[in-house]
Order: structure tokens, then C-alpha cells, then sequence
């Protein structure tokens, strides 16, 4: 059984480290969390894929071979061989304030759970007050001098620990150190999506700007349609309803342009803003899908490996521990609490008086409190955070069922990227011999102009078309990198940080 009856200076610090072993020797109430097990499949698709489609002569054609179980490089997007867009994510990473604001939310979290930590420690506080008072005459005097006006200097040092005998404190920690890792992998996520939203960017403004040329010229050759068909029609070689149709047609494409600048300005103002600058700040670079590189070797994480790499799985199961955790809060909230205290002081009418003998005092206490009736409240509250941790289970499966849907979408984005671009690039060659045949038509006076326009319109179209497919490849495989998880796990800054301890 503890002594209670130590002396202040000699047997406090060992009742004290006692009753800290015992804490800690102490169960938790409530489950252990058990991280869940990875799903029990071998591929994201039906049909296993290896390696996709190659187009010769065309810029982005080349097959693009799928690497299982391969790992992805930290900076990833330098497979793409372009230095302004390198140079733009390493602006966008040290500039962007989402970036930073999640970092900082971080701090927030790692500070809570070392706060908390504080718990298992005792607390000391001291005090000293200072009081002069004249004692009523009708009063036995206070003092042992007898005097009824005096002065009081009582300086003295307070200790309470709460024993951590059912775990309440460790599971209040091991929840807030599950919250922390929430905002860790959220701030994963937050790096993920940057990186592969300017690169998805930059292969935009490209692609807006080739449509752009393209539409143009589009516009040209149709206007000069209209002006041919107009002669003839005053010299009664056309009749108003061909002419009437191809002002129709001047007028759609022309209508097509506008739309077009507006996304080309947006998807600026987008990487501005991505790189955390104002929109009149945007970096003056103009990209082309001809100056990228097609990354030919993608690695395939394996599904076991997905579910540790992708933030937002992790930060549903970080989500599951929290409740788990809160479980056994709720569980420990039903119990008796424990409070122990102890202080020691002086007292004495001088301060010169002060820590002499027979001026000394000291008290220990201890304080049980158990809820008896609570109207239902903390049951009810057990109860809540069982169903909570059903709900974040749910949610888990649910969150790991969307991440191989992604892979899945993608890898299979891919391989019809490849079959898309292939077909586009054999309408375009097409489009190209049919051009040149009405040019050769033309000049043997077979066929008149208004049939070369007609070509020449059909293979702008077709070359917009093939710049469209091949942004689709550049773009669906900056998607597969980020449905992967974007590989953070290799930034040593999103692991860890230098405020852990």
C-alpha cells in the first residue's frame, strides 16, 4: 500500500513516479486499431494491359510499355523533357499558398498532439501570495504571537496528476495523432493534385493554342469560300442556297473561335495562379505539345502497394484510427476518474521567516469521481462513436474502391488514347491526299477552287483533330501518375517534418 505519510522533501517524488507506473502499466479501454489489410486483388482491369498502340510519324505516337510493380520517380514530370514546365512546378511548389496552407495546418496538428501529450505528465504550479490584515479583536488571534495586525507570506507548490488508469489520455493522444495524419496526407494530396494540374495545364494551353492556329486558318479558307460562291452566285453560276449554306458554315467556325481564347486565357490565368502569382504576373512561356516527350516506360504500382501511396486512401484510413480512437474515449468517459494532488508551502508573518522551522506546511489528496447518472448521455455517446467508426469503414472501402476505379479509367484511357490517336493520325494522311489531289486538279483544270477550299477545310479539321488525340495521351498520362498517388512518399518534407519530435 502507498505511504502517506512521506515527508515534503523526501518520499513525494517517489508516491508521484508510483503512481506514474501504474498509469502507465494501465490497459486503454476501447479497440486496438488495426490498420485494414489490402484488397485481395492482382489487377485494376479485366484484361491485363502491357504496353499500348504505336502510331509512326506522328509526335506522341510512340507505344507506351506498362511496368508492374514499378515505382514512380519523385519528380515525374521530367519524363515529359520540357524546362519551362519543370521550371513552372518548382515555381508552383515553392510559391503556391494552398501548398502552404496545408503545411501549415500540419504545424497545427503536430502541435495539438505534443500539447496533449503534456497530460501524462504531472502538473506544478506555484504561488505566492502576499496579504497584511488586521485580525477583529473579537477573534482569537491567528497568529502565535497574538498580534492582530500582521503580515502573511505564504509561497508554495502545487502538484495534481491524473492517472491514466483506463486510458482516457492515450486515447485522446492516439486520436489526435490520427488527425495529424490526416492533415499530412491531405497535404499529399494537395502536392499531388498541383503537380499534375500544371502539367495537365500546360498540355492544355498548348493544345488550345495549336486549335487556335488551326481555327483560324479554318476561318480564312471558309471566308474565302463564301467570297467565290458570292461571285458566282452574281454571275448566276450558284445558286443562293449553296451560297446561303456556306455563309452558314463561315459562321459556325467563326463562332468556335471565341470559346477558344477564352479557355486559352483561363488555363493562363489558371498556371498564374497555380504558381502563386496574379494573373497579370503569369509566366511569359508559351508551350508545345511538339517540344514534349511522350514517357514511354510507365510504372504500374501494384493494387497492395496502391492503397499505401494514394493520400486520400491513407487519409480515410487515418480517418478510421481517429474513430477507433474515440471509441475508447467514450468507453473511458463512462469510468471513474482518478485526480491526485499534493502541495507543500511555507507560511510566516517575515519574509526573513520564510523555510524555517515549524513554518513548513503539506497536504496530499486524492479525488475519485464516477458518473452515476447521466441521463444516458455518455451511453448514448459510446454508441455515436461506435457508429462513427462504421461510418469511416464504410467510407474507407468506399475511398479504396474510387482509387482502383482511377487506375482502372486510366490505364484503360490510355490504351484508347493510343487506338484514338491512331485513327486520327489515318483520317489527317487522308485529308492530306485528298488535298493534295484537288491541288493537282486544280492545276490540270479538272476541278475548280471552291473543291480545293473543301479540302483544305477537311484537313485543318482533321489536323485539329489529331491534336486533340495527342494531348488526350499526354494528358491521361499525367493522370496515371496521379492515380498512383504522384509518389510524395519520396518528398522527405511531406513524410516528415522538422516539427516532429
Amino acid at each position: 500500500m502507498m505511504d502517506m505519510t512521506p515527508s515534503p522533501g523526501s518520499r513525494l517524488p517517489h508516491w508521484i513516479a508510483a503512481v506514474t507506473l501504474s498509469a502507465v502499466a494501465g490497459c486503454a479501454v476501447g479497440p486496438n486499431f488495426k490498420k485494414p489489410a489490402p484488397p485481395e486483388v492482382s489487377d485494376y482491369t479485366s484484361k491485363p494491359l502491357s504496353a499500348t498502340a504505336a502510331t509512326a510519324g506522328v509526335a506522341g505516337g510512340e507505344s507506351q510499355r506498362l511496368a508492374a510493380g514499378g515505382d514512380i520517380a519523385s519528380d515525374w514530370w521530367t519524363l515529359f523533357h520540357s524546362a519551362p514546365l519543370n521550371e513552372l512546378i518548382d515555381a508552383s511548389l515553392a510559391n503556391n499558398h494552398d501548398l502552404k496552407a496545408a503545411h501549415a495546418a500540419l504545424i497545427v496538428a503536430r502541435e495539438n498532439v505534443l500539447a496533449q501529450r503534456g497530460v501524462y505528465y504531472p502538473s506544478v504550479t506555484g504561488n505566492f501570495s502576499a496579504t497584511r490584515q488586521r485580525q477583529s479583536g473579537q477573534v482569537a488571534p491567528a497568529l502565535s504571537s497574538n498580534a492582530f495586525l500582521y503580515n502573511l507570506f505564504t509561497p508554495q507548490i502545487t502538484v495534481s496528476y491524473v492517472p491514466d488508469v483506463f486510458g482516457l489520455n492515450r486515447r485522446t493522444v492516439e486520436s489526435l495523432q490520427a488527425q495529424e495524419q490526416e492533415v499530412r496526407f491531405q497535404m499529399a494530396a494537395v502536392y499531388t493534385t498541383l503537380t499534375s494540374n500544371v502539367v495537365v495545364a500546360a498540355i492544355q494551353e498548348a493544345t488550345l493554342q495549336m486549335q487556335i492556329d488551326a481555327t483560324r486558318q479554318l476561318i480564312d479558307i471558309n471566308a474565302d469560300s463564301v467570297k467565290i460562291l458570292r461571285y458566282q452566285f452574281d454571275k448566276g453560276y450558284a445558286s443562293r442556297l449553296d451560297l446561303a449554306a456556306q455563309e452558314s458554315q463561315l459562321a459556325q467556325i467563326t463562332a468556335t473561335l471565341p470559346p477558344l481564347l477564352k479557355q486559352l486565357a483561363q488555363v493562363h490565368d489558371l498556371l498564374a495562379v497555380l504558381a502563386g502569382r496574379f494573373p497579370n504576373q503569369a509566366p511569359d512561356v508559351a508551350f508545345d505539345l511538339s517540344t514534349l516527350q511522350l514517357p514511354q516506360d510507365l510504372p504500374v504500382s501494384l493494387p497492395s502497394e496502391l492503397v499505401a501511396q494514394r493520400p486520400d486512401v491513407l487519409q480515410a484510413e487515418a480517418n478510421l484510427h481517429d474513430a477507433s480512437a474515440k471509441i475508447g474515449i467514450a468507453v473511458a468517459n463512462r469510468l471513474p476518474n482518478i485526480l491526485l494532488t499534493a502541495n507543500a508551502g511555507s507560511s510566516a508573518a517575515a519574509m526573513d521567516q520564510l523555510f524555517t522551522s515549524g513554518t513548513g506546511f503539506w497536504a496530499l489528496g486524492a479525488n475519485v469521481t464516477a458518473p452515476i447518472f447521466q441521463g444516458g448521455t455518455l451511453l448514448h455517446q459510446e454508441r455515436a462513436a461506435r457508429a462513427a467508426y462504421t461510418q469511416a469503414a464504410e467510407q474507407y472501402r468506399s475511398t479504396v474502391l474510387t482509387a482502383f476505379q482511377n487506375v482502372a479509367d486510366t490505364l484503360t484511357a490510355l490504351e484508347q488514347d493510343a487506338e484514338a490517336l491512331s485513327a486520327a493520325a489515318a483520317a489527317a494522311d487522308a485529308a492530306k491526299v485528298t488535298l493534295d489531289l484537288a491541288q493537282r486538279q486544280l492545276q490540270a483544270g479538272y476541278a475548280g477552287y471552291l473543291a480545293l477550299l473543301n479540302a483544305e477545310q477537311a484537313y485543318q479539321q482533321g489536323r485539329i483533330n489529331l491534336v486533340q488525340a495527342q494531348a488526350n495521351r499526354y494528358a491521361d498520362t499525367a493522370a496515371l501518375f496521379q492515380a498512383l498517388g504522384g509518389a510524395w512518399w519520396h518528398r522527405p518534407d511531406l513524410v516528415t517534418d522538422k516539427h516532429e519530435k
